[in-house]
């Protein structure tokens, strides 16, 4: 694991102290050396809306980092979490991202391939994990604002691939430069 940071403002700072222990709790089991840092934030300086989270980020043996995070309902906007809550539920989507694996989390697939869209004019390819329904509607929305189509090959979970199903994702930059830059 690599370092996990939880936080939490103007609440008592034993919501830290148990956000983590319930995390551990799941983690522990597949790997002993977790390291979670905590931030406690009061006063002036921490703002006005009280609140806990946690941020997990996972390191592979290949350097690619996979992360989830949550964080508390704001005061008055839904149920209550408990920190215990909290700590479990990052846990097992931090470990439901290590199942998906690909060379980017879920949450940053749409910025990957937004990314090669507007790189160099040449091939491109990714590996992703299953497609959250977020990329397959950002999908859409490259196709209409800048004409790319990507070409989509799944790769079935092999021995050679653990986890789940994979998805490679190939496409043809549009060259995107900024004009305003000036050329020395």
């Amino acid at each position: 694991m690599k370092s996990n940071f939880r936080y939490s403002v103007r609440v008592s700072p034993q919501m830290a102290n148990r956000i983590v222990d319930s995390a551990r709790s799941i983690l522990n089991k597949f790997i002993p050396d977790i390291y979670i840092y905590t931030d406690h934030m009061k006063g002036v300086s921490s703002g006005k809306s009280p609140g806990f989270g946690l941020s997990l980020v996972a390191e592979t043996t290949n350097g690619t980092f996979l992360s989830a995070e949550l964080a508390s309902n704001p005061q008055g906007q839904g149920a209550a979490v408990l920190p215990e809550d909290l700590g479990r539920n990052c846990a097992k989507l931090l470990l439901e991202e290590i199942y998906r694996g690909g060379c980017v989390d879920s949450t940053n697939q749409s910025l990957a391939l937004l990314l090669m869209t507007l790189g160099q004019q040449d091939v491109s390819k990714v590996l992703l994990g299953p497609l959250s329904p977020y990329t397959i509607e950002f999908l859409r929305h490259l196709k209409s604002f800048f004409q790319i189509m990507f070409k989509i090959e799944t790769k079935p979970c092999g021995e050679e691939l653990k986890g789940g199903d994979k998805v490679l994702m190939t496409c043809v930059g549009i060259g995107f430069s900024n004009l305003s830059k000036t050329l020395k």
